[in-house]
């Protein structure tokens, strides 16, 4: 076992978002943004970004590396598009003051409406209805989660119903 597979989910965690060189088996190395290190095997997920814009992906396995050094830190640009590197396309389109003017939207319409909801998640960016139910960014019917298909479906209806009227008033 390497000293790179000994290391604990916390310090791999110090990786993330910080542009590294690792040195692997075969004295290969490779150099690229740390997207995730999987905990169970290891294996190190790199972004690299190209001239066109985009990013190329790679992984480097857990058990060829040899030694890891942090590069550079990831400024508040280089955050946002390794965070959105896997995010739908439309999801994508919407800044975060647009996001959150839907949310509030969305969320004053079904309070309105006399449906108890409330903001939860690390960024408060997740509506959960009546703790069983919850919407996702950006907050259409198919953004919609719960284990209960009645209330899934009835929910998906009225928010449709919403996003309806929000295009009548455009």
């Amino acid at each position: 076992m390497t000293e790179w597979q000994k290391k604990s989910p916390l310090e791999w965690l110090s990786y993330v978002n910080k542009e590294v060189k690792v040195l692997a088996a075969e004295k290969n190395t490779y150099q690229g943004w740390v997207l995730t290190v999987d905990p169970v095997s290891a294996n190190i997920l790199l972004a690299q970004p190209l001239e066109n814009g985009k990013m190329s992906i790679s992984a480097v396995l857990g058990h060829a590396v040899q030694d890891v050094e942090i590069v550079n830190e990831a400024d508040d640009t280089m955050k946002e598009k390794l965070s959105h590197l896997f995010m739908p396309e439309e999801r994508q389109r919407y800044s975060q003051e647009e996001m959150e003017r839907k949310k509030i939207s969305l969320k004053g319409w079904l309070e309105t409406n006399h449906i108890p909801v409330k903001e939860q998640g690390e960024l408060q960016t997740t509506l959960c209805v009546a703790g069983v139910l919850t919407i996702d960014p950006p907050y259409r019917p198919e953004d919609c989660n719960s284990s209960n298909e009645i209330i899934l479906s009835r929910v998906q209806e009225l928010i449709q119903g919403y996003l309806a009227l929000q295009q009548c008033q455009v």
